[in-house]
């Protein structure tokens, strides 16, 4: 290689994996698999992941995602409390489906709230990519909501949010969160057929 070419492996900023973003794909993965199942175990498992996650989208800039973080802690507190009260005689969950109507409020809910929150991190942060941020933020929060109140939908919200995850952080670097996500995106579609399956079962 020629004297100050630069490698083309340095396109994408590819970096070692830290030990914060392993912990907390390991902590993801056990979290997601566990939601499958529908049991309520998955609360705290995601807590200890997005506190990990929170402190590695902060150092990335990567501001909304830092901060959506902080949102899941909180939802995931409510979301053991709300599954608790709807299981099947153990941990297994009761679950439903939404109207087109709620369906159409949240889409329209997401769309605006994205708009105006990618605005505020272009205009008043460093933000990186700061609208694509700001839509993986205000999806995943809906996502989360949706899915606390036992909606099957919540797995369609989340195909969404990990195929806009996974090419940004293969842009950031973060090559283990991409790989994660793609795990994630592979489990919301069997997470969504088994929430069917369990939908009709209960009928």
């Amino acid at each position: 290689m020629p004297e100050g070419s630069t490698p083309a492996l340095n396109r994408f900023n590819v970096r070692p994996m830290s030990p914060i973003e392993l912990a907390a794909a390991a902590l993801g993965l056990a979290n997601i698999l566990l939601i499958i199942r529908r049991s309520v175990w998955n609360f705290p498992v995601a807590v200890a992941m997005v506190a990990l996650f929170a402190l590695l989208f902060w150092q990335q800039k990567l501001y909304s995602d830092a901060l959506l973080q902080l949102f899941f802690i909180a939802a995931n507190v409510y979301g053991w409390w709300a599954w608790k009260r709807n299981t099947l005689g153990g941990d297994a969950l009761v679950v439903r489906s939404m109207s087109a109507r709620q369906s159409a409020l949240w889409i329209g809910f997401a769309l605006i709230a994205t708009a105006l929150w990618g605005h505020m991190m272009a205009t008043k942060t460093d933000a990186s990519y700061p609208y694509w941020d700001a839509s993986i933020l205000m999806l995943s929060m809906a996502a989360q909501i949706i899915m606390a109140r036992r909606y099957v939908e919540n797995w369609h919200w989340w195909i969404v949010v990990n195929l806009l995850s996974i090419p940004l952080y293969v842009i950031k670097g973060l090559s283990l969160s991409a790989g994660l996500y793609g795990v994630f995106l592979v489990l919301a579609i069997v997470g969504l057929v088994e929430w069917r399956k369990a939908e009709a079962r209960q009928i």
